[in-house]
């Protein structure tokens, strides 16, 4: 767990530039230990560039994106950082506890994390089960419980609601918000703003550019409307 004089994430006028086309301008923030954050904006704004910086594996091109003590994507954050996918990254034709298994066993976590994550994301009565015959909710379960093993501080969530029931998100939401009750820094990357309060705080992309960073309920007011969805697409719009 990141302390409280250490930011858990630190970006500083970090910008990046592909192919000739600025695609992050001068955008800074820093969260702490316990932090649940959404990461807001349009498809283009910029909120997969700013996550693949913060994991490393996107070159930039000026200012710096730190993790607790390190820059991001140094081999010291390996098992400090949890990454989950929008896209399944578990095996369809290994059963729950097998992919959970055999992840612990590449990052050399201990038997004892594989019944825990499962638990964590309520999977244990499914643990003999193929991921190919779960629901989308369960499959995304499964990955999130490969993100946790370690108990990393930190944790990157891209879309991980997308596709799913409301039922299925408010039980995803109540995890994350659990999570971050233990000190767990969570990023949740999102388009649906009905999510926006569940969050306490929210970075708002557009263009590039970072013109929010703050609460759900200071989004409201700042933008002067009555409901998140149009608080967003007033943002976004400019106005």
């Amino acid at each position: 767990m990141a302390s409280s004089s250490q930011p858990t994430f630190e970006v500083s006028n970090l910008r990046v530039v592909r192919d000739g086309n600025e695609i992050l301008t001068s955008i800074s923030f820093h969260a702490v230990a316990g932090e649940l954050i959404g990461l807001l904006g349009p498809s283009g704004s910029g909120k997969t560039t700013l996550m693949r910086s913060l994991l490393g594996v996107q070159a930039i091109t000026g200012g710096s994106a730190r993790i607790m003590d390190s820059v991001a994507g140094s081999p010291s954050l390996r098992g400090r950082l949890g990454y989950m996918a929008q896209t399944s990254a578990v095996y369809l034709d290994l059963t729950v506890a097998e992919n959970i298994r055999y992840f612990a066993g590449v990052l050399a976590q201990p038997p004892s994390e594989i019944a825990r994550v499962m638990d964590v994301v309520a999977l244990t009565s499914f643990a003999h089960r193929l991921v190919s015959s779960l629901s989308g909710g369960e499959r995304t379960r499964v990955s999130l419980g490969v993100a946790l093993l370690g108990s990393p501080p930190a944790l990157i969530l891209d879309e991980p609601t997308v596709g799913l029931d409301p039922i299925l998100r408010r039980d995803l939401w109540r995890t994350f918000e659990d999570l971050a009750s233990t000190g767990v820094t969570v990023i949740v990357s999102s388009h649906v703003m009905d999510e926006a309060a569940r969050c306490a705080r929210l970075l708002l992309l557009r263009e590039g550019a970072l013109p929010f960073d703050g609460t759900p309920a200071s989004l409201l007011t700042a933008s002067g409307a009555p409901g998140y969805d149009e608080a967003f697409e007033r943002l976004i719009e400019g106005e």
